[in-house]
């Protein structure tokens, strides 16, 4: 994109001065342009919503203390203890089950209670929700539909505090976060190709990996 038509939205800029405000905004800047009225009741949610408030403001000491130095892992209990979780939910694909289950040995060496559910509970063939046979994996013997909605349901019955999710398919995820009662925060985002790392694919598409820019998938 030419600098004449200036950024459309944040991904065609390159200057990042929202972040110290050490260069220039470019023409179109989404923070030059944004209407102060929003802005303003973006902020009072951080500084007058109690669960917003607590959300941000415990996230931000983590990153600010711990910067660089815990993994993921870590840093969901450091974040939990400062937002006073005592209850995590776990929304775990079948194929992460292993995974779940040591998350959920770590939680407990920090004092932390959990609560664990599979993705497949429920055992519901696919066919049963019109899930067409062909989709599936193997489309002649039984196969359980991922259930999130039910997943979120569970979780809410057990009064976790804060959700986390430990692999749940794309699509999958985003009906567990719609239907979450609790605030939903990741631990690991699915790629069965890439080992669960899917910046993966962007770090080599201009080498590796360039079959990325090949042309458009069905």
């Amino acid at each position: 994109m030419s600098k004449k038509n200036g950024v459309k939205s944040c991904s065609d800029c390159g200057t990042l001065n929202c972040y110290k405000l050490n260069a220039s905004f470019p023409t179109g800047c989404l923070t030059v342009g944004l209407d102060q009225e929003e802005l303003a009741e973006a902020v009072d949610l951080y500084k007058n919503d109690p669960l917003v408030s607590k959300i941000s403001c415990s996230a931000a000491e983590v990153e600010g203390t711990y910067y660089g130095q815990l993994t993921r892992v870590e840093e969901i209990a450091a974040f939990a203890r400062r937002a006073g979780v005592t209850k995590i939910g776990i929304a775990s694909c079948v194929g992460l089950a292993a995974e779940a289950r040591t998350f959920a040995k770590f939680l407990e060496s920090q004092g932390i209670a959990s609560y664990s559910v599979l993705c497949k509970v429920g055992a519901v063939e696919k066919t049963e929700t019109g899930i067409p046979k062909e989709h599936k994996i193997d489309p002649d013997a039984h196969e359980s539909m991922c259930n999130p909605v039910l997943q979120a349901r569970l979780l809410a019955k057990q009064g976790t505090e804060l959700n986390v999710v430990v692999g749940l398919c794309v699509g999958h995820d985003s009906l567990f976060i719609k239907y979450s009662q609790a605030p939903v925060t990741y631990l690991v985002v699915k790629d069965r190709v890439l080992a669960h790392n899917p910046v993966g694919a962007l770090y080599t598409g201009g080498t590796y990996y360039k079959k990325l820019f090949d042309g458009k998938l069905r």
